[in-house]
């Protein structure tokens, strides 16, 4: 069984860690790890497979950057003579990025077996490009890997055949769980400055917050308030800061002296800080999952979520983009210490395990 995973942009490689780990423990599973370079610096992502344990790539295809039908294009174009060179005999995708869906479409035309993993999330927003991927690749398909129950629910309101679906926890979690005391030891917050417990950790960069002057220069409002009872700490996506410069929003930071920018920042350093902050405000999807895990407050700034688990199980509030709401979640999280919430089913740090038992049944 030769097993071909495939990772495009960071938040794909917390989700492929635990899956190479796994397969390595197996005698009877040759692998290879292809990286299409669809966001890729040299700095970040390095940092990212040296604190993950990730085996360099054996295969880099080294896209870039583009429009999505650019990237898109470029790595169906490219993939293709992986494929037919290497004729693998599954093809494993992650999350819901440009390259997720290029290289499904690719192996799905090729007659290559197609493995998603993080199948059947749904925000029903097609305006969001991932949404697109999501379902795209889901429907090509041949083993679907889900995070949650209701993720069942919606491939099957999708008809997805039932055979093809399979609940195994969350993948993310399990890099969590591997990294969490390690991570713990870095004292992070201290380094910025900032006391346990009484910071805020945000993370901002959809389009559809950063690209709108009028959504971002709301939520900056909200920050800016916030920051004043609460030090906000703020590792800011290079898009991010150059749509601060765009529309001229950095001179307000001026009047913020207890929001703090920080460049990106490694996933060990990061989780640290997640795991001591008061509150996460966030646009992200899996950090909406990750302070779930930590039983942190989170709130997300967004109108939808794909991962509705996260709020019906977990401490995660949808509060949007309108700052009035934004403020008054946070001085709720203030006040009470934010929702109580409780571990997902299968949110158990073994659903890398489960993959690889699932795909030598199905395979062998």
């Amino acid at each position: 069984m030769h097993i071909l995973n495939v990772v495009g942009a960071r938040p794909n490689l917390m989700k492929i860690a635990p899956l190479i780990e796994a397969m390595q423990k197996q005698d009877d599973i040759p692998q290879q790890l292809l990286h299409t370079g669809q966001h890729y610096d040299d700095k970040m992502s390095q940092i990212f497979f040296d604190e993950l344990g990730i085996p360099r790539p054996d295969i880099y295809l080294g896209i870039g950057s583009g429009s999505h039908a650019e990237q898109t294009a470029r790595v169906m174009l490219a993939f293709e003579k992986i494929l037919l060179d290497n004729r693998p005999d599954v093809v494993v995708v992650v999350g819901d990025v440009n390259s997720t869906l290029a290289c499904a479409i690719t192996a799905a035309k090729l007659g290559v077996p197609v493995a998603h993993v993080e199948a059947g999330l749904r925000s029903f927003d097609r305006r969001m490009p991932e949404e697109i991927n999501r379902i795209v690749t889901d429907a090509l398909s041949d083993y679907l890997f889900t995070t949650s129950r209701d993720a069942d629910e919606n491939l099957q309101r999708e008809n997805i055949p039932p055979g093809k679906i399979f609940f195994v926890g969350n993948v993310m979690i399990d890099t969590l769980f591997k990294h969490r005391e390690k991570a713990r030891t870095l004292h992070t917050p201290a380094k910025f400055g900032l006391d346990a417990s009484h910071y805020a950790l945000l993370t901002l960069h959809r389009p559809s917050n950063v690209d709108d002057p009028v959504v971002f220069s709301g939520l900056l409002d909200a920050l800016i308030k916030i920051q004043q009872e609460l030090p906000i700490l703020f590792p800011i996506h290079p898009r991010t800061r150059k749509r601060l410069q765009e529309f001229g929003l950095s001179e307000r930071l001026k009047s913020a002296p207890a929001l703090h920018l920080a460049e990106p920042l490694g996933y060990l350093e990061f989780l640290d800080l997640m795991m001591h902050a008061r509150l996460v405000l966030t646009d992200s999807g899996g950090i909406q999952e990750e302070t779930t895990i930590l039983g942190i407050p989170c709130l997300t700034l967004r109108e939808n979520t794909e991962r509705p688990i996260t709020i019906t199980e977990g401490t995660n509030v949808l509060v949007g983009t309108d700052p009035a709401r934004i403020l008054h979640e946070t001085q709720m999280v203030l006040e009470t210490g934010g929702k109580a919430g409780r571990v997902p089913e299968l949110w158990d740090g073994h659903a890398a395990e489960r993959i690889v038992q699932v795909l030598q049944e199905q395979l062998t």
